[in-house]
């Protein structure tokens, strides 16, 4: 949701865009995410310029940029033609600035949003990525790219330790360099009547570098959905593992909405593991109106304390929690506009506003 004009320069175009959908998001989300206070630090605009043939040889390249009050994302991506049956090579250069609350955040109203105690993280990433040509239901991608990782407090300035003077990256320095291999592979089997759908990541830490991190991130997820009569039935399972050289970033967040409703992001814990597993209800109600029952819960497994610092189990976070509610879905021609009630295990409320811009479910 939101404005977006189109401006045709030679063979290049120029999109730009303005999404208002966070901002609503915010606007009716009870109590706010973020500590900001402002439901305007929600809007995110974008300026997207492509070009479908830059040197004459339909290379392509994109470039976006993504801003907002407290992030921002750009991103360019040089795009090369290969045949059909190879894998499709990009060429990416990406940097990110975002709010660090999932892991550092403070739970606040008995867990049902996360402060920001005003650390960032500033990463810089350029790499290559391969893109399998899909076959049957089966995707696949492979990547590798460097990593520049420096936490920064609200004004852009490096900080190497919290509030509480724990280090903030594994080196105990004002940055984190790494080698990342990346292993994408996913399963879709879709029907009228079901759905299976599984996703696997593995990242591997490569010691190419002096000092750069050493480590395997594993996170898999599986969702299946079934019809019943007029209903669908909707269960998910995710789980994740890290081991070797680990900054405090890197741990798996739980709690917020996509992970365990009812919480604020990252508020109910974050570990070298995690586990969560989610179930929702549909029943239709009207044409385009469809009710639903969700429950949610999540755990790091016991393995918080693993992660340098402690940071959850030093701002109190339970490392377990369950979420459930119910919810109204109206599907649009524009896309999906869901209500969601959400009430955690300290009997405090939340609700979600959310706009999918797919279209019904």
């Amino acid at each position: 949701m939101g404005a977006q004009q189109s401006v045709n320069a030679g063979k290049a175009k120029v999109d730009v865009h303005v999404d208002l959908t966070h901002m609503l998001c915010e606007a009716l989300l009870l109590p706010p995410m973020r500590n900001s206070g402002a439901t305007f630090s929600q809007i995110v605009g974008r300026i997207s310029l492509k070009h479908p043939s830059l040197f004459g040889r339909s290379e392509k390249l994109d470039v976006i940029l993504d801003k907002g009050i407290n992030e921002s994302n750009a991103v360019v991506a040089f795009r090369r033609p290969r045949p059909e049956w190879l894998s499709q090579q990009s060429f990416v250069i990406q940097h990110t600035m975002t709010p660090e609350i999932a892991v550092h955040g403070f739970p606040a109203d008995n867990f049902t949003r996360s402060g920001s105690r005003g650390i960032n993280l500033s990463r810089l990433s350029l790499g290559v990525e391969l893109n399998e040509p899909a076959t049957s239901n089966w995707t696949s991608g492979t990547s590798v790219k460097f990593e520049h990782i420096r936490p920064v407090n609200n004004v852009g300035r490096s900080i190497a330790r919290d509030h509480d003077g724990f280090p903030l990256t594994c080196s105990g320095n004002l940055h984190d360099n790494m080698i990342i291999l990346k292993q994408e592979s996913g399963y879709a089997d879709v029907n009228d009547n079901s759905f299976l759908k599984v996703n696997f990541q593995m990242e591997q830490g490569l010691p190419l570098v002096p000092k750069s991190l050493t480590f395997n991130r594993v996170k898999c997820a599986i969702s299946k959905g079934i019809k019943l009569g007029p209903t669908f039935l909707v269960t998910s399972l995710t789980g994740g593992s890290i081991v070797g050289d680990m900054a405090p970033y890197q741990a798996f967040a739980i709690g917020g909405l996509g992970s365990v409703r009812g919480y604020g992001e990252g508020a109910v814990g974050a570990g070298r593991l995690c586990l969560v597993a989610n179930c929702e209800y549909t029943i239709p109600l009207a044409k385009h109106l469809e009710g639903s029952i969700f429950m949610d819960c999540g755990s790091d497994l016991g393995s918080a304390r693993h992660v340098p610092g402690n940071p959850a189990l030093r701002q109190g976070k339970p490392g377990f929690g369950v979420g459930f509610g119910y919810g109204i879905h109206f599907n649009t021609d524009l896309g999906q506009i869901r209500v969601d009630y959400a009430m955690n295990a300290f009997s405090r409320k939340t609700i979600y506003f959310g706009i999918n811009s797919g279209g019904g479910s």
